[in-house]
Protein backbone atom coordinates (compact mmCIF):
# COMPACT_ATOMS: atom_id res chain seq x y z
CA UNK A 1 0.00 0.00 0.00
CA UNK A 2 0.80 3.31 -0.65
CA UNK A 3 1.08 6.28 2.04
CA UNK A 4 -1.48 8.42 1.03
CA UNK A 5 0.26 12.47 1.76
CA UNK A 6 -2.96 14.02 2.71
CA UNK A 7 -3.52 11.00 5.39
CA UNK A 8 -0.29 11.49 6.86
CA UNK A 9 0.48 13.43 10.16
CA UNK A 10 2.92 14.06 12.63
CA UNK A 11 2.86 13.58 16.47
CA UNK A 12 5.84 15.93 17.61
CA UNK A 13 7.15 14.09 20.60
CA UNK A 14 10.72 15.14 19.98
CA UNK A 15 9.94 18.30 22.01
CA UNK A 16 8.96 16.83 24.81
CA UNK A 17 11.59 14.25 25.35
CA UNK A 18 12.66 15.03 29.08
CA UNK A 19 16.88 14.16 29.68
CA UNK A 20 15.92 11.75 31.87
CA UNK A 21 13.88 9.56 29.13
CA UNK A 22 10.54 10.51 30.00
CA UNK A 23 8.02 13.09 28.45
CA UNK A 24 7.47 16.21 29.95
CA UNK A 25 4.98 18.02 27.96
CA UNK A 26 6.08 21.53 29.66
CA UNK A 27 9.11 21.27 27.59
CA UNK A 28 7.38 21.82 24.03
CA UNK A 29 7.77 25.44 22.66
CA UNK A 30 5.25 27.70 21.82
CA UNK A 31 2.74 26.37 19.19
CA UNK A 32 3.33 28.71 16.31
CA UNK A 33 6.80 27.69 16.51
CA UNK A 34 6.12 23.93 16.49
CA UNK A 35 3.46 24.69 13.78
CA UNK A 36 6.03 26.63 11.49
CA UNK A 37 8.88 23.62 11.64
CA UNK A 38 6.01 21.23 10.80
CA UNK A 39 4.77 23.19 7.69
CA UNK A 40 8.42 23.68 6.52
CA UNK A 41 9.49 20.05 6.94
CA UNK A 42 6.72 19.89 4.50
CA UNK A 43 3.75 17.78 6.99
CA UNK A 44 0.76 18.66 6.97
CA UNK A 45 -1.40 17.19 9.56
CA UNK A 46 -0.84 17.07 13.01
CA UNK A 47 -2.09 15.06 16.27
CA UNK A 48 -4.83 16.50 17.57
CA UNK A 49 -4.55 18.65 21.12
CA UNK A 50 -5.95 21.32 21.70
CA UNK A 51 -4.72 23.67 24.37
CA UNK A 52 -6.39 24.82 27.28
CA UNK A 53 -6.55 28.34 26.08
CA UNK A 54 -8.35 27.30 23.04
CA UNK A 55 -11.38 26.24 21.72
CA UNK A 56 -11.09 23.49 19.10
CA UNK A 57 -12.20 25.97 16.60
CA UNK A 58 -9.62 28.70 17.29
CA UNK A 59 -7.43 25.59 17.47
CA UNK A 60 -8.35 24.62 13.66
CA UNK A 61 -7.67 28.33 12.90
CA UNK A 62 -4.61 28.10 14.19
CA UNK A 63 -3.27 24.99 12.38
CA UNK A 64 -4.89 26.24 9.42
CA UNK A 65 -2.79 29.64 8.81
CA UNK A 66 -0.02 27.14 8.58
CA UNK A 67 -1.73 24.90 6.27
CA UNK A 68 -1.66 22.10 8.80
CA UNK A 69 -4.70 19.41 9.22
CA UNK A 70 -5.78 18.12 12.67
CA UNK A 71 -5.10 14.18 12.60
CA UNK A 72 -6.38 11.87 15.28
CA UNK A 73 -5.12 12.53 19.47
CA UNK A 74 -4.92 10.20 22.00
CA UNK A 75 -6.53 9.57 25.28
CA UNK A 76 -4.98 7.74 28.30
CA UNK A 77 -6.43 5.92 30.96
CA UNK A 78 -5.77 3.77 34.21
CA UNK A 79 -7.25 1.39 36.87
CA UNK A 80 -8.00 3.22 39.75
CA UNK A 81 -9.56 2.28 43.25
CA UNK A 82 -10.46 6.12 43.50
CA UNK A 83 -13.74 7.45 42.33
CA UNK A 84 -13.03 11.07 41.65
CA UNK A 85 -9.95 9.70 39.89
CA UNK A 86 -11.97 7.35 37.48
CA UNK A 87 -14.70 10.28 37.00
CA UNK A 88 -11.86 12.12 35.84
CA UNK A 89 -10.77 9.86 33.16
CA UNK A 90 -14.25 10.03 31.81
CA UNK A 91 -14.59 13.42 31.86
CA UNK A 92 -10.95 13.62 30.04
CA UNK A 93 -12.41 10.88 27.41
CA UNK A 94 -16.03 12.81 26.91
CA UNK A 95 -14.30 16.44 26.78
CA UNK A 96 -11.56 14.80 23.97
CA UNK A 97 -14.04 13.33 21.95
CA UNK A 98 -16.22 15.84 21.58
CA UNK A 99 -13.28 18.00 20.73
CA UNK A 100 -12.42 15.64 17.92
CA UNK A 101 -16.27 15.60 16.23
CA UNK A 102 -16.09 19.93 16.64
CA UNK A 103 -12.29 19.16 14.80
CA UNK A 104 -14.05 16.73 12.17
CA UNK A 105 -11.34 14.34 13.13
CA UNK A 106 -13.49 10.88 13.66
CA UNK A 107 -11.30 8.77 15.66
CA UNK A 108 -9.05 8.94 18.41
CA UNK A 109 -6.44 6.31 20.02
CA UNK A 110 -7.22 4.98 23.44
CA UNK A 111 -4.79 3.62 25.32
CA UNK A 112 -3.70 2.54 28.95
CA UNK A 113 -1.65 5.33 30.51
CA UNK A 114 1.47 4.50 32.73
CA UNK A 115 3.58 6.57 35.54
CA UNK A 116 7.25 6.22 36.34
CA UNK A 117 7.22 4.31 39.37
CA UNK A 118 4.69 1.78 37.92
CA UNK A 119 5.80 -1.87 38.22
CA UNK A 120 5.84 -2.11 34.44
CA UNK A 121 7.92 0.82 33.76
CA UNK A 122 10.64 -1.22 36.20
CA UNK A 123 10.39 -4.52 34.03
CA UNK A 124 8.37 -3.13 30.58
CA UNK A 125 7.93 -5.03 27.18
CA UNK A 126 8.18 -8.47 28.41
CA UNK A 127 3.72 -8.86 30.32
CA UNK A 128 5.43 -8.39 33.94
CA UNK A 129 3.24 -9.72 36.32
CA UNK A 130 0.43 -10.87 33.88
CA UNK A 131 -3.04 -11.26 35.67
CA UNK A 132 -6.03 -12.31 34.21
CA UNK A 133 -8.40 -10.78 36.33
CA UNK A 134 -6.46 -7.75 36.28
CA UNK A 135 -6.50 -7.84 32.42
CA UNK A 136 -10.13 -8.25 32.42
CA UNK A 137 -10.32 -5.63 34.77
CA UNK A 138 -8.09 -3.35 31.75
CA UNK A 139 -10.87 -4.71 29.16
CA UNK A 140 -13.80 -3.45 30.84
CA UNK A 141 -12.16 0.32 31.59
CA UNK A 142 -11.17 0.51 28.17
CA UNK A 143 -14.80 -0.49 26.71
CA UNK A 144 -16.43 1.22 29.16
CA UNK A 145 -14.25 4.68 28.18
CA UNK A 146 -14.75 3.15 24.61
CA UNK A 147 -18.62 4.03 25.26
CA UNK A 148 -18.28 7.51 26.15
CA UNK A 149 -15.97 8.25 22.59
CA UNK A 150 -18.67 6.56 21.10
CA UNK A 151 -21.40 8.31 22.24
CA UNK A 152 -19.51 11.89 20.83
CA UNK A 153 -20.19 9.88 17.13
CA UNK A 154 -16.04 9.38 17.43
CA UNK A 155 -14.12 6.03 16.75
CA UNK A 156 -12.34 4.72 19.97
CA UNK A 157 -9.19 2.80 18.53
CA UNK A 158 -6.94 0.66 20.96
CA UNK A 159 -3.31 1.64 21.16
CA UNK A 160 -1.39 -0.87 22.87
CA UNK A 161 1.30 0.43 24.61
CA UNK A 162 4.40 -0.65 26.51
CA UNK A 163 5.04 0.20 30.50
CA UNK A 164 1.21 -0.42 30.37
CA UNK A 165 -1.28 -2.87 31.65
CA UNK A 166 -1.56 -3.40 27.83
CA UNK A 167 1.38 -4.02 25.96
CA UNK A 168 1.69 -7.54 25.09
CA UNK A 169 0.16 -9.26 21.75
CA UNK A 170 -1.38 -11.80 24.29
CA UNK A 171 -2.94 -8.69 25.63
CA UNK A 172 -3.69 -7.11 22.49
CA UNK A 173 -5.45 -9.79 21.24
CA UNK A 174 -7.52 -10.36 24.15
CA UNK A 175 -8.93 -6.90 23.92
CA UNK A 176 -9.97 -7.45 20.58
CA UNK A 177 -11.09 -10.28 20.93
CA UNK A 178 -13.61 -9.75 24.04
CA UNK A 179 -14.48 -6.46 23.03
CA UNK A 180 -17.10 -6.24 19.93
CA UNK A 181 -15.87 -4.79 17.15
CA UNK A 182 -18.82 -2.18 17.13
CA UNK A 183 -17.51 -0.43 20.44
CA UNK A 184 -13.27 -0.70 20.07
CA UNK A 185 -11.17 -0.22 17.14
CA UNK A 186 -7.97 -1.10 16.89
CA UNK A 187 -5.10 1.70 15.97
CA UNK A 188 -1.79 -0.27 16.39
CA UNK A 189 1.81 1.30 17.16
CA UNK A 190 4.26 -0.40 15.03
CA UNK A 191 7.23 0.51 17.55
CA UNK A 192 5.41 -0.23 20.95
CA UNK A 193 4.05 -3.81 19.63
CA UNK A 194 7.34 -4.59 18.58
CA UNK A 195 9.59 -3.28 21.07
CA UNK A 196 7.34 -6.00 23.31
CA UNK A 197 8.03 -8.76 20.51
CA UNK A 198 5.03 -8.97 18.89
CA UNK A 199 4.71 -8.91 15.22
CA UNK A 200 3.36 -6.19 14.15
CA UNK A 201 2.84 -6.93 10.75
CA UNK A 202 0.79 -10.28 11.43
CA UNK A 203 -1.13 -8.43 14.16
CA UNK A 204 -2.27 -5.77 12.07
CA UNK A 205 -3.16 -8.44 8.72
CA UNK A 206 -5.43 -10.45 10.84
CA UNK A 207 -7.37 -7.19 12.83
CA UNK A 208 -7.22 -5.41 9.21
CA UNK A 209 -10.82 -4.74 9.39
CA UNK A 210 -10.59 -2.96 12.64
CA UNK A 211 -7.94 -0.71 12.61
CA UNK A 212 -9.00 2.69 12.38
CA UNK A 213 -5.34 4.57 12.16
CA UNK A 214 -2.13 3.92 13.27
CA UNK A 215 1.03 5.01 14.73
CA UNK A 216 4.24 4.56 12.25
CA UNK A 217 7.56 4.47 14.29
CA UNK A 218 11.39 3.21 13.45
CA UNK A 219 13.72 1.54 16.17
CA UNK A 220 16.57 -0.74 16.95
CA UNK A 221 14.66 -3.49 17.17
CA UNK A 222 18.22 -5.45 18.06
CA UNK A 223 18.35 -2.73 21.17
CA UNK A 224 14.28 -3.90 22.08
CA UNK A 225 15.41 -7.69 22.57
CA UNK A 226 18.81 -6.97 24.66
CA UNK A 227 16.67 -4.88 26.86
CA UNK A 228 13.98 -7.35 26.91
CA UNK A 229 16.39 -9.90 27.78
CA UNK A 230 18.51 -7.79 30.00
CA UNK A 231 15.68 -6.47 31.97
CA UNK A 232 16.36 -2.78 31.49
CA UNK A 233 13.57 -0.53 32.61
CA UNK A 234 11.57 1.74 30.49
CA UNK A 235 13.66 4.84 30.46
CA UNK A 236 16.98 3.36 30.38
CA UNK A 237 15.97 1.53 27.14
CA UNK A 238 14.77 4.67 25.56
CA UNK A 239 18.41 6.72 26.78
CA UNK A 240 20.07 3.66 25.21
CA UNK A 241 18.78 4.58 21.72
CA UNK A 242 15.75 2.57 21.15
CA UNK A 243 13.77 5.17 19.06
CA UNK A 244 14.83 7.19 16.21
CA UNK A 245 13.40 8.69 13.27
CA UNK A 246 11.48 6.74 10.03
CA UNK A 247 14.19 5.12 7.85
CA UNK A 248 16.97 4.95 10.63
CA UNK A 249 16.05 2.27 12.40
CA UNK A 250 15.29 -1.14 11.21
CA UNK A 251 11.40 -1.69 11.61
CA UNK A 252 9.73 -2.95 8.90
CA UNK A 253 7.65 0.19 8.35
CA UNK A 254 7.01 -0.60 4.28
CA UNK A 255 5.60 -4.33 5.66
CA UNK A 256 3.48 -2.79 8.44
CA UNK A 257 2.02 -0.71 5.74
CA UNK A 258 0.98 -2.90 3.16
CA UNK A 259 -0.37 -5.17 5.71
CA UNK A 260 -3.28 -2.38 5.93
CA UNK A 261 -6.53 -2.92 3.84
CA UNK A 262 -6.29 -1.63 -0.22
CA UNK A 263 -9.23 0.93 1.44
CA UNK A 264 -7.42 2.09 4.26
CA UNK A 265 -8.84 5.45 4.83
CA UNK A 266 -7.45 6.28 8.49
CA UNK A 267 -4.35 8.08 9.95
CA UNK A 268 -0.95 7.14 9.84
CA UNK A 269 0.57 9.37 12.20
CA UNK A 270 4.81 9.31 12.64
CA UNK A 271 6.24 9.31 16.49
CA UNK A 272 9.18 9.99 17.42
CA UNK A 273 9.31 9.49 21.19
CA UNK A 274 12.84 10.77 21.43
CA UNK A 275 14.69 12.12 18.38
CA UNK A 276 17.78 10.19 17.52
CA UNK A 277 19.02 14.26 16.04
CA UNK A 278 20.64 16.47 17.51
CA UNK A 279 17.79 18.57 18.28
CA UNK A 280 13.54 18.57 18.24
CA UNK A 281 13.33 20.66 14.79
CA UNK A 282 16.49 18.47 13.12
CA UNK A 283 14.03 15.44 14.24
CA UNK A 284 11.07 16.91 12.74
CA UNK A 285 13.15 17.55 9.54
CA UNK A 286 13.96 14.30 8.59
CA UNK A 287 10.78 12.58 9.56
CA UNK A 288 9.16 15.22 6.64
CA UNK A 289 12.29 13.81 4.43
CA UNK A 290 11.46 10.52 4.97
CA UNK A 291 7.49 11.46 4.47
CA UNK A 292 8.23 13.50 1.26
CA UNK A 293 10.48 10.10 0.04
CA UNK A 294 6.72 8.09 0.28
CA UNK A 295 4.74 10.47 -2.02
Amino acid sequence: MKIRQDRLAINPLQWVASADGWIDPTLAPPLDEQLTVIRDAGITALHSAVPGDMTPQEYAARLAEYGISPAPGYIPVRLSDDAAERQSFRDTAARVAEQHAALGVPTVFLAMGMAKDAERVARPAVGHLADPDRLERVRDLLAEIAGIIRAQGITPAFHPHVGTWAETEEETRFVLDTVDASVLAFGPDLGHLAWAGANPVHLVREYADRVASVHLKDLNLGLAAQARDAGWDYRKTVLAGLWSEPGLGNADIQGFVDALPDDFDGWLIVEVDRGAQPTPEDSVRICGEWAARQA
